[in-house]
């Protein structure tokens, strides 16, 4: 049984994962109050499918780009698990959860996470590659900084705040594709999807060593 944990953002979830499907997901807005609230909701997670932590075999974990604390959050209590139990860790990047489910379209994918004072972090990703093959560097910025580096036509997916999805169709209308907020929601049974793939090849990462990606 494989644990996510996904709080990259103050769109934070959570989610088990048996190896064929989610048997369970959360999502929340935090609110920056990931540090009081991401272990209590694992806790209700397991117990509700009747779990305990014992009963967990490897755990996943968004690693960034995202809020610096809210990463840090995630990773740490991910951390935690896996040396207390003896567990495989395998990190994430976030614009790979949010770019994953919507690779098939046919387009380049722009997947952005918020960064705080209206910015995203950001990345471009291969139309129909799995797993997501990012195109370039990580990279930061607002929108009007994201247009200037980037070419039409593209599939935008992720945290774009209403202002901006509203400016992005008044300067590239029908050449953006922008997934609507409800399918543009990272979710962390697909970070858990992505995570099993690895874990089956035996691409796990170094609990110690592993650290957050930052722009």
């Amino acid at each position: 049984m494989l644990l996510a944990i996904d709080t990259a953002t103050d769109f934070a979830s959570i989610a088990l994962y048996d190896g064929a499907q989610a048997l369970s997901e959360y999502h929340w807005r935090s609110h920056r109050r990931h540090t009081v609230e991401l272990a209590p909701r694992v806790d209700r997670l397991l117990r509700e499918q009747g779990l305990k932590p014992n009963d967990l075999t490897a755990l996943a974990v968004a690693i960034g780009p995202g809020s610096y604390t809210g990463v840090r959050v995630g990773l740490s209590l991910a951390k935690g698990v896996v040396l207390a139990l003896n567990l495989p860790i395998i990190g994430v990047p976030t614009l790979d959860v949010a770019a994953y489910p919507h690779l098939d379209g046919g387009l380049p994918v722009c997947a952005l996470a918020a960064a705080g004072r209206r910015r995203y972090g950001w990345a471009i990703y291969a139309a129909g590659e799995r797993p997501p093959q990012r195109v370039g560097d990580w990279r930061l910025g607002d929108l009007e900084q994201v247009l200037a580096q980037v070419k039409p036509p593209l599939r935008f997916t992720g945290e774009l705040s209403p202002t901006d999805r509203a400016r992005l169709r008044e300067m590239w209308g029908d050449e953006a594709i922008i997934t609507p907020p409800a399918l543009s929601l990272r979710r962390a049974g697909v970070l858990a999807e992505l995570a099993w793939m690895r874990l089956q090849t035996g691409e796990v990462d170094d609990p110690v060593m592993l650290s957050p990606i930052y722009l």
